[in-house]
């Protein structure tokens, strides 16, 4: 990991940053929506969830127990809010790469950048095992549950495609998915017949237990889900050439409005055939997911950089702009134990207010460590 003195734009907890670009293609403006949206999505992992069921405890109203209820993960097959922040940090990480390869180029050898590309990808993979060793406790160098080991490997994928052009692109993607759903579909395994959906009793289960040796609990595949979240990405890369072509922004809207609903329309679409799985990162999860995080993307990105509304996204971008701070922090420093012996005191007279203190205090104290940070122009990247 280094520290940045300069301002970022990372699509993901440390994906490569926006700038401008080269060639006949104009100079870009900072997708100052990609720093808010990956803002928002961390906002609720790092704090947004303890505020709702903080607000929760004071008393069930059908606005704060939907919000909570999103805020979960489906315990197996469906789709809720909580199900889309990984792909979204997917999609991200392939935005950022054509403006990141684009500036790079400016100086850089194309051997060069993939030089650099490749040892981030190792940096990601290894702090992934970093913090999946911290929170079970025991020494994995590859656990692919957590989010940054197939970001990196994704990141990687897809930087092999940033030259190529986008009906290739386009058509690998859609190739990954479709490999996908006939492998599980059509491939049995002892004990587990073809197209088996079921929780512990699937393909992606057995190859962890054949490769890795051991399953989660809660059903969470690993090493063959791993491969169509590399589809999300690619499908990022596409967004992210778009976003930089010379087309007028109207356009830009229309083509990532269409291809937003037409993946979750054909996800779910594809369900009753092939389950929306997010443990087993289905093809009508991946499709689903990624069109969600297309369409949520969209609205930063019209109200944001078509519309001008920027002010308000100032809490969200501090948090965004150092997200593997955020990812990593969480689990490397106890600042939830440390903020608790100031809080857990008054908390504890407080009644029901006391979980939303606490929640509160926390969040707080995260984002002004962030901005700090902030401030003094530190961002911490792989």
């Amino acid at each position: 990991m280094k520290t940045t003195l300069t301002s970022q734009t990372s699509a993901s907890p440390a994906a490569p940053s926006s700038a401008s670009v080269e060639g006949s293609k104009p100079v870009t403006k900072r997708l100052i929506s990609l720093d808010a949206f990956r803002g928002w999505t961390m906002f609720w992992i790092v704090g947004g969830g303890a505020i709702m069921t903080g607000l929760q405890a004071l008393g069930h109203n059908p606005v704060i127990d939907t919000i909570v209820y999103q805020l979960n993960h489906t315990p197996w097959q469906g789709l809720r809010y909580y199900d889309l922040i990984w792909p979204s940090f997917m999609l991200m990480t392939g935005m950022s790469l054509p403006f990141s390869y684009a500036k790079r180029s400016l100086t850089q050898t194309h051997r060069e950048i993939f030089l650099r590309v490749a040892r981030r990808a190792l940096v990601l993979f290894l702090l992934g095992s970093i913090r999946e060793s911290v929170n079970l406790k025991h020494p994995y160098l590859v656990e692919l549950s957590s989010a940054l080991q197939p970001i990196g490997i994704a990141y990687f994928c897809a930087f092999l495609l940033v030259r190529k052009s986008w009906r290739f692109q386009a058509a690998v993607g859609a190739s990954i998915l479709a490999g996908y759903a006939l492998l599980l579909a059509f491939v049995p395994v002892p004990g587990v017949p073809a197209g088996s959906y079921q929780q512990g009793k699937n393909l992606v289960a057995a190859a962890d237990i054949a490769v890795l040796g051991r399953t989660h609990e809660e059903g969470w595949g690993t090493v063959l889900s791993t491969i169509p979240t590399i589809a999300t990405t690619i499908l990022g890369l596409l967004i992210g050439e778009l976003l930089r072509s010379n087309g007028p922004q109207k356009t830009k809207v229309r083509i990532m409005a269409l291809a937003g609903v037409s993946c979750v329309v054909l996800g779910l679409a594809m369900d009753p055939i092939v389950p929306v799985i997010m443990k087993l990162w289905t093809t009508s999860y991946g499709l689903a997911s990624a069109g969600w995080a297309c369409l949520l993307f969209l609205v930063f990105y019209v109200v944001v950089d078509v519309c001008g509304y920027r002010k308000w996204t100032f809490p969200f971008v501090v948090i965004g702009m150092n997200a593997v701070t955020v990812y990593m922090g969480r689990t490397l420093v106890p600042l939830g134990r440390i903020v608790g012996i100031f809080t857990e005191g008054p908390a504890a007279v407080m009644g029901s207010f006391g979980p939303l203190f606490q929640a509160a205090a926390l969040l707080v104290v995260e984002w002004l460590i962030l901005y700090w940070m902030y401030k003094r122009k530190i961002f911490l990247a792989a």
